[in-house]
């Protein structure tokens, strides 16, 4: 067995082939968010309910990751901006992989707005990423958003399917992206991309309604969540990510996976 493959069974369940990520990225882009005010506790809290993976940059390895409780699969985030930046949706490199060998990550992920002003250089970043993870046997997850000028509606069909072959295209071994909105239409987006594909929470909801994306997401042939502020941000993190692991990892309903969360 190859590295990249010991390390992936780090991050995807080694049984289901699927896979419950958390990011936690998000103090370069927004600062100190509620939730992430204490990382090792939220840590703690999503590892408990079971998820496989959590994402994050140094500060996430040096100052939270794997702390006292359940050991969870560090995947280290390699590009940045922030919400206050003159152009949020430029992402540059701001780590290396073998640093992130070096400091234990079990894979990498990069960030690529499909569309923005910048895409040609965030293209060339991920293409040699992906070149460098192929030489060190890591992972990588990239995160694919269609986001700029000429995109009127990051959900639309066609510009998913689009950000998420590109990823496939230039070496990624799992694609991010976001839900287009039902299962028969995500299943046009699984099919076109020949790596797993996990779908992004987006904004913060109400817990039936991301149940119900996560349950729509695994009919169209999702390999998983990567779900940020839906769960670091719920009352009881550790009991969300539990009820959409019902979902994802034992094919259950979003309405038997919401009990998890009355109880």
């Amino acid at each position: 067995m190859r590295g990249k493959e010991i390390r992936l069974e780090r991050i995807m369940d080694r049984n289901t082939g699927r896979t419950i990520i958390v990011p936690l990225d998000h103090g370069v882009t927004l600062g100190p968010i509620p939730g992430l005010v204490d990382v090792g506790k939220t840590i703690d809290l999503v590892a408990e309910g079971g998820a496989n993976a959590v994402i994050g940059h140094v500060g996430l390895a040096l100052h939270g990751h794997r702390g006292h409780g359940r050991d969870v699969g560090l995947i280290m985030h390699l590009s940045a901006s922030t919400s206050i930046g003159p152009d949020p949706n430029d992402k540059v490199l701001v780590n290396t992989v073998t640093n992130a060998l070096k400091m234990g990550a079990d894979g990498v992920s990069v960030h690529i707005n499909v569309g923005a002003d910048s895409e040609a250089r965030m293209l060339e970043d991920l293409g040699s990423v992906a070149v460098a993870c192929m030489e060190w046997g890591m992972p990588l997850l990239a995160m694919m958003y269609p986001r700029g000028r000429k995109v009127i509606d990051e959900h639309d069909l066609e510009s998913v399917k689009l950000s998420a072959r590109v990823a496939a295209e230039l070496g990624a071994d799992i694609v991010k992206t976001v839900y287009t909105g039902d299962a028969d239409s995500f299943r046009e987006v699984t099919e076109g991309c020949p790596v797993p594909v996990v779908v992004a929470g987006g904004s913060k909801t109400d817990e039936r309604a991301i149940l119900d994306l996560v349950e729509g997401a695994m009919e169209g042939g999702a390999a998983g969540i990567s779900i940020g502020r839906n769960a670091f941000q719920h009352a009881a993190p550790d009991r969300l990510i539990r009820a959409a692991a019902l979902i994802i990892h034992e094919g259950r309903s979003a309405e038997e996976a919401i009990e998890i969360l009355r109880m």
